[in-house]
Formats: structure tokens, sequence, C-alpha cells
């Protein structure tokens, strides 16, 4: 699980800055359950009938801070975590390319749940953000999922010495589905990556700031891990 470090940071696109969620902690939310209890017997005259079975009715699968990164899912990317801060609102900025908006802005506030969280590393200037959502269905959550991509390819093509996204990579594993970019700097050299991921009615956006190894193709193993969280 999650570390009570906060991590605090701020992106940029173009000179603009974006703001971190700060809710500190894994907020977790509870599922309760309603007991109904039976009614008073009494002797009404009528042939005694059994009583009927209360009805379950099951309770709606939310987000939680299970259903974000995890700390055991970096050290085979090569990164060390610090600490996490996760939030529950959807007010954490998507990515360094989505200026200042949202989860919340992107769905309208019509998500049925909402899940953010920053992890910081033991590396200078090594960063994720990851945001998910869980949608009404998943007609809404795979338009979502193209809405996400269509903002990523929109950094594709930068300016000279500006730093940008690369080729968008396919990935599909058991647990649903995603689309990962590399993110080079000005230079060209491997600057870390990002991923939009679907499970179902579930979705959202994951990016690395910082650079584990020379081969961008860890935001693969990356995508691989925040898919399979997002679906439990």
């Amino acid at each position: 699980m999650f570390d009570n470090q906060a991590a605090s940071k701020k992106f940029s696109r173009r000179g603009r800055t974006a703001g971190v969620a700060a809710s500190i902690g894994a907020a977790l939310l509870a599922v309760g359950i309603g007991a109904h209890p039976a009614a008073a017997g009494g002797d009404t005259g009528l042939p005694n009938r059994p009583a009927a079975a209360p009805t379950a009715t099951p309770a709606e699968p939310r987000l939680g801070a299970d259903n974000l990164i995890q700390r055991d899912d970096f050290f085979q990317q090569g990164l060390s975590p610090v600490g996490a801060t996760v939030d529950m609102t959807g007010k954490q900025a998507l990515s360094a390319c989505s200026g200042e908006e949202t989860m919340r802005m992107l769905t309208k506030g019509k998500a049925g749940a909402y899940a953010d969280v920053t992890w910081t590393f033991d590396t200078k200037d090594t960063l994720l953000t990851e945001s998910v959502a869980d949608g009404s269905t998943d007609t809404s959550a795979a338009s979502y999922e193209k809405q996400l991509n269509e903002l990523v390819r929109s950094c594709q093509v930068e300016p000279a010495g500006h730093w940008y996204y690369g080729k968008g990579h396919t990935i599909t594993v058991k647990a649903g589905e995603g689309r990962w970019y590399p993110a080079f700097s000005g230079d060209g050299g491997a600057a870390g990556g990002v991923a939009v991921i679907r499970s179902g009615h579930r979705f959202g956006i994951v990016e690395l700031s910082g650079q584990p190894s020379d081969d961008p193709g860890y935001m693969e193993g990356i995508a691989a891990a925040a898919i399979n969280r997002l679906a439990d």
C-alpha cells in the first residue's frame, strides 16, 4: 500500500503550471452493508407462512486506493519509491500535456468515483502521477479513453528543443487495455512517458517524469501494472 509521506510537484506545458493533488494518506472508500431485522411475529389469526428471506443488494464496486499503482509495481522498472499522496476528488492535473485540466473537468463531474496518486522516488526529478475514474458504462469509459489519447497526441509534435511524446504503443493484458507513449526531452533523450489505460468502465492516465533507464520501454511495464490494479 501507500506511505503517508506527502509529495507536491507542479507540471508545466509551455510555461504553464498545474497543481498536483494534495490530500495526504491513502483514503479508502468504505461500503456499508445494511441489516434488515425480521418483522415481529404475532398471532394474526392467519395461517402461518414461512418468512421471506431478505433480498441482498450487492454494493456497487467503487474506486479505492487499491486501484491505483502500488509500491511493489515499481521495482521491476528500476524505481525506488519514497512516498505517495492520494486523493479521491479527481482534481489532480491529468498530465504535463493537459495544462490545468483534471479528470473531474474532463468528465464534467459525471464519473461515479475518482482516485489520484502522486509518487515520489529516491532519484532526483522523478515523479509519477496517476488519475483514474469510474465511468457509468464501458461505452462512456471508451469515449473518455479516446479523449485522453487525443490529448496525449496533441503533444507529439512540438517546437525544436521542447520535450515531446513519442509514438503510441498498444498494450493488452487480461485485465484491460491501454496505449503508452515514451517521452523525450528537448535534446531527444528518454525522459519518462505516459499511458492511457482502461479496464471495463474504469479508465485513466498515468505519467512518469524521469528516466529509470535508457530504454523507454519501461512505460509498458508501468502501464500493465496500472491496468491490472484498475481492474481489482
